[in-house]
């Protein structure tokens, strides 16, 4: 097999992510995500049988007091209606008006989110992504714990948890910038989207990982640690593209031909998972490998 110098590009690599992670933390700072009825508390209703425009609908809820709405036309004349308000009086005047400029308008879901439920799960989504890491960085440490030979195994740990950070953030930042320019909000879906991708990368972190653990312990001394993680790389690489491609062609059918509903969480993943595998590839082996030659120095 050929062997490519992987980690001599790595100042690249660095630079590549570097300024995506940056270009994350100003989106987010600039825009902010753009908070779905989950966070924000609300109402979404979805009517059916409306053979009409967008507009119409619009003007329908305007005369009603709803001014805010975002209207998503779905399939077969269904329409998702999402407006801030979340009294059930003011919900039934929407619904009569509707069904009364609309006679066959048919109401299919009506889920109405309080302010207090939407500060808890925003509080709730934090506490998940951080255990999560948390979780996982301490389970790579103790799965590499007998190979402290040249670099502790909990550094392992933190490698991995960087590069989980990484495919986040950008996830994140990206969405950022959608939910600016694209009005696409988040919601619930979305961290499970983010624990999804959090789940995958660190899937394809050990996978090179472990091969990396393997070939320190067949060679023992007579490679440096940079040559056996640069090898490991070139053992493990085409098995992560290949898996990746496979989980993102399904992924991109779904996007495509899925409902509306699922449209958010299969882009996250979309996204997430691509950056996943890049980072696992490219960041977490080549940060071990880095710190190892600082310790040296």
């Amino acid at each position: 097999m050929q062997m490519y110098n992987i980690l001599g590009k790595r100042k690249y690599f660095y630079i590549f992510s570097g300024t995506l992670m940056l270009l994350s933390v100003i989106a987010l700072s600039v825009w902010k995500l753009n908070y779905g009825l989950d966070f924000t508390g609300g109402t979404l209703m979805e009517i059916q049988n409306i053979q009409s425009q967008s507009s119409d609908i619009k003007s329908v809820l305007n005369d009603a007091g709803i001014n805010d709405a975002v209207i998503s036309p779905t399939q077969n004349n269904a329409f998702l209606i999402r407006y801030a308000n979340s009294s059930d009086e003011k919900n039934q005047e929407v619904l009569a008006k509707l069904k009364k400029n609309f006679p066959d308008a048919k109401n299919t879901r009506l889920d109405l989110i309080g302010p207090s439920i939407s500060s808890d799960l925003k509080s709730k989504a934090f506490w998940a992504l951080l255990f999560a890491v948390i979780g996982i960085a301490a389970y790579v440490a103790y799965a590499f714990r007998k190979v402290s030979r040249p670099v502790e195994s909990w550094k392992y740990g933190v490698g991995a948890v960087v590069a989980l950070v990484h495919d986040v953030l950008i996830t994140v930042g990206i969405f950022a910038v959608l939910g600016h320019f694209l009005k696409i909000e988040v919601d619930s879906a979305f961290i499970a989207a983010l624990l999804t991708i959090l789940g995958f990368s660190v899937h394809d972190t050990i996978v090179v990982y472990d091969r990396t653990r393997e070939n320190l312990l067949r060679s023992g001394s007579g490679e440096k640690f940079d040559e056996t993680v640069n090898r490991s790389l070139n053992e493990t690489m085409a098995r992560s593209i290949n898996t990746s491609l496979t989980v993102l062609v399904t992924l991109l059918a779904i996007f495509i031909f899925g409902g509306q509903s699922i449209k958010t969480f299969t882009l996250a993943l979309l996204i997430g998972i691509t950056f996943g595998t890049y980072s696992s590839i490219f960041v977490a082996s080549a940060l071990i490998v880095d710190w190892w030659k600082w310790e040296k120095k």
